[in-house]
């Protein structure tokens, strides 16, 4: 199952986040974002992850956004390439660090592509193409996936949408969580059954599930109305993290 997870890759928090991209030119507050980050870790935990810390990366703003410049499949990670120049320096430092944790290391070595626009489905991917991943990118990691067994889909991410899965998360089996804007999408909609939440709630919509908990952003009212029937939820704040375009999946790798 794509929620099936025993560890977790998080990187420890920069006081340079401040700092991070933001499509709203914000800047989150340093000590705000520690307790954030700090409950988002007890959150992973809680779901029964075992974590791997890495330390602090003060040149890379974004860095504590693990997810976007590596994906683990299977055994394998493979190194990604973020587009912006300020990022494009962490895929560099993370194959360093977490290499001893996998079998084979590969590298997307052509065009830009971001962990943030691929969504997986147990042995399925969707890759987003969007400001942050381009076309010669995304085919150069879907030939990576296909030659490990995989099978990818290339799709568009919705315009005023920074990453595909900004808006849209797997909460379970062929179950995609969107937002209104991502459930237009027809590839979407022709192949997974989609829980749309209201307009008003799209932050909601980048949950993670892992094992039998869903982390869910905290103050979701719907959200967590519509989830809660079924699903057993952590709630995390991310209030200030989300200044930087960021949610939850974005900060950890797990596997």
């Amino acid at each position: 199952m794509a929620y099936n997870f025993n560890n977790a890759i998080i990187r420890k928090l920069n006081k340079s986040i401040q700092n991070g991209l933001s499509s709203k030119n914000l800047h989150p507050q340093y000590k705000i974002v520690i307790n954030e980050h700090s409950n988002y870790i007890k959150a992973i935990k809680e779901a029964g992850l075992k974590i791997n810390l890495l330390e602090p990366l003060e040149k890379y703003p974004d860095s504590i956004f693990v997810e976007d410049p590596a994906l683990i499949y299977k055994s394998n990670i493979i190194i990604l390439n973020p587009f912006d120049q300020t990022r494009n320096g962490e895929k560099d430092i993370i194959k360093e660090e977490i290499k001893h944790l996998f079998d084979n290391i590969l590298l997307v070595e052509n065009g830009f592509v971001e962990g943030g626009d691929i969504l997986n489905l147990n042995n399925h991917f969707i890759i987003g193409l969007s400001n942050r991943t381009n076309k010669e990118g995304a085919e150069n990691l879907s030939n990576i996936l296909k030659k490990l067994g995989a099978t990818v889909d290339v799709c568009m991410t919705p315009d005023n949408i920074l990453h595909f899965k900004s808006e849209c998360s797997v909460i379970d089996d062929d179950v995609i969580l969107v937002s209104y804007k991502m459930a237009k999408l027809d590839y979407l909609k022709s192949n997974y059954d989609l829980i749309e939440l209201p307009i008003g709630e799209e932050g909601a919509s980048n949950s993670l599930r892992i094992n039998d908990k869903l982390l869910l952003p905290d103050g979701f009212i719907r959200a967590e109305e519509i989830l809660s029937k079924k699903y057993n939820i952590i709630k995390v704040k991310v209030n200030e993290i989300a200044k930087v375009d960021a949610g939850l999946s974005c900060m950890s790798l797990r596997w």
